[in-house]
């Protein structure tokens, strides 16, 4: 159930990526940044049904981290890449070449190989003050020397120094979102009562706008890198840290999974670089006026009417 409620997550998110990227990508140029691409986003319903699968995902998480530990649920979400290629592919029918599906295998591969090896189970400890203070230390200091060092440098490492202080951010508000998802089930009429709940919502929003920053600073391939990288190996350690969770590690399955991880990271980090994702995440570069979403369904649209049989 776990598994299947993490994938489900990872395939709302890829929805929300092509459906909010189809509505808010002739608002992108000068409008970066600013209230009038949120104003021009809420006149399309193409990008309110993605911003639905956004919202969607928040309680789908919320279950799926309640059932299992940050180093299950965690991981599972790199799988947005692949699904999101897929989409491309079935949905749009964009020509999806050999770089693309052996990123989409080594993904895949990796990530079940890490899940056999690897087995993550516990995360029933209950975090501490000290260990919330200690832990909230390491990735707010964690995000701020990489947002700082966002402010020089070429602009892919601007890119990628914001995707790492937001991945850092997501997987601070996935260690919060986990027992925030334990007061909802115990006693979800007090759970506003709980600093947690705020924490989660306050730090999932930071990280959004870092995020945000890192798409306009620069190459979408470096900060969906940075991104695809960390936010997995940032919630492993919060989730050994902080819930105990534990990792199958002794003989040989240490080694197996660091390669599996290995060779996860590498084929999303493959489809990362990718113009395809390049183009649907918003790249400024030719690639994504060339993947346009929308004039792409409007050429499938004209080529199936055009073969239509006259009335």
């Amino acid at each position: 159930m776990v598994y299947l409620l993490a994938t489900a997550c990872a395939l709302s998110n890829a929805l929300a990526s092509v459906l909010q990227r189809m509505g808010i990508e002739d608002a992108l140029g000068s409008d970066t940044l600013k209230l009038s691409v949120l104003t021009h986003a809420l006149k399309r319903g193409v990008w309110l049904l993605g911003f639905a699968f956004v919202v969607a995902t928040v309680p789908l998480q919320i279950v799926a981290l309640h059932l299992g530990s940050l180093s299950q649920v965690q991981p599972i979400l790199t799988a947005e890449l692949l699904f999101l290629v897929i989409l491309l592919a079935t949905w749009f029918r964009f020509h999806v070449g050999w770089r693309e599906w052996l990123g989409c295998a080594g993904a895949a591969g990796g990530l079940a190989g890490f899940l056999i090896f690897a087995q993550p189970g516990g995360g029933s400890d209950v975090p501490t003050t000290f260990e919330w203070v200690v832990a909230g230390s390491l990735c707010g200091g964690t995000a701020l020397l990489a947002t700082l060092s966002a402010f020089r440098g070429p602009r892919w490492w601007r890119a990628a120094a914001f995707g790492v202080a937001g991945a850092v951010g997501f997987a601070f508000t996935a260690s919060l979102i986990k027992t925030v998802s334990n007061y909802i089930a115990t006693d979800w009429v007090h759970v506003f009562f709980h600093w947690q709940t705020f924490g989660a919502a306050v730090c999932g929003a930071l990280s959004l706008f870092v995020t945000q920053n890192a798409i306009h600073a620069g190459p979408i391939a470096a900060s969906q890198t940075a991104l695809v990288l960390v936010d997995p190996l940032a919630s492993i350690a919060l989730g050994i840290g902080l819930y105990g969770d534990s990792l199958r590690t002794a003989g040989a399955y240490g080694p197996l999974e660091a390669i599996s991880l290995l060779i996860m990271f590498v084929g999303a980090v493959s489809i990362a670089l990718s113009p395809l994702v390049s183009g649907v995440k918003g790249d400024d570069d030719r690639s994504a006026e060339m993947l346009s979403l929308r004039s792409h369904s409007k050429r499938l649209i004209d080529a199936v009417q055009r073969d239509l049989p006259p009335k």
